[in-house]
């Protein structure tokens, strides 16, 4: 599942007319590159949530022929946050175990290497599996403490850095038993009691990760791109 409901505030004005998973660097929508990245893993049917600007999306990507993929939405009259718009979509992901990665990430991360988290939350020993990053600039506290291939909210060894969760995570539908489809929901306190019951996994990713939150950001990874790529 890809996210792409989210209205973009912070980059206004270029969100007031176009959703913020369809502006481009390197010549491409953001949301098509998690596209590609994703089919070249294997996963060849994606659902995308929407809300802003929805039908923009579903225009520029249609069933997703032109990616080697099927593409389903889940429509959203508001966006219903992340948890929300997961549990939303359960009936169109249709399987118990699916990664997830935020729409308005740029990140350069292979996405085959979750095949095995993906089974072992399959074999029901967790429900949760985060993929971690070194803290940018914007958020240098962190978000989870990664020990041993299990993530925690607090260090358990000595001086233990805290990281931050990329946006990119694989779930068991069971982590969304009690959100209701339709209603708005974070997705943090399910991840928070997940953690504090031992059923977290994750990883630490080093390469190249943006959060497009700024229009400046999105500029300089849009140069970076097409001088390096």
């Amino acid at each position: 599942m890809i996210l792409a409901a989210g209205r973009g505030e912070r980059m206004r004005p270029l969100t007031d007319r176009t959703p913020k998973p369809l502006l481009q660097v390197g010549g491409k929508p953001l949301i098509v590159w998690h596209i590609e990245r994703l089919r070249a893993a294997g996963f060849d049917r994606i659902v995308i949530n929407h809300a802003h600007l929805g039908q923009q999306i579903e225009d520029a990507l249609g069933e997703g022929a032109a990616f080697g993929v099927t593409i389903a939405y889940s429509r959203e009259g508001s966006a219903l946050e992340t948890a929300g718009g997961i549990a939303t979509a359960l009936p169109l992901i249709g399987v118990d175990v699916f990664p997830v990665v935020n729409g308005d990430i740029y990140c350069e991360y292979d996405f085959s290497r979750l095949a095995e988290p993906m089974a072992r939350l399959a074999a029901g020993q967790d429900q949760a599996h985060l993929v971690l990053i070194d803290n940018p600039p914007h958020h240098p506290q962190g978000d989870f403490v990664l020990e041993a291939g299990r993530v925690t909210a607090t260090p358990l060894a000595p001086n233990p850095s805290p990281l931050t969760f990329s946006g990119i995570g694989v779930y068991h539908r069971a982590l969304f038993t009690d959100t209701p489809a339709g209603e708005k929901a974070p997705l943090a306190p399910l991840l928070r009691q997940a953690i504090d019951a031992g059923r977290a996994s994750g990883e630490h990713f080093g390469g190249r990760w943006v959060d497009v939150g700024t229009p400046e950001r999105l500029q300089q990874l849009d140069e970076s791109l097409r001088t390096h790529v």
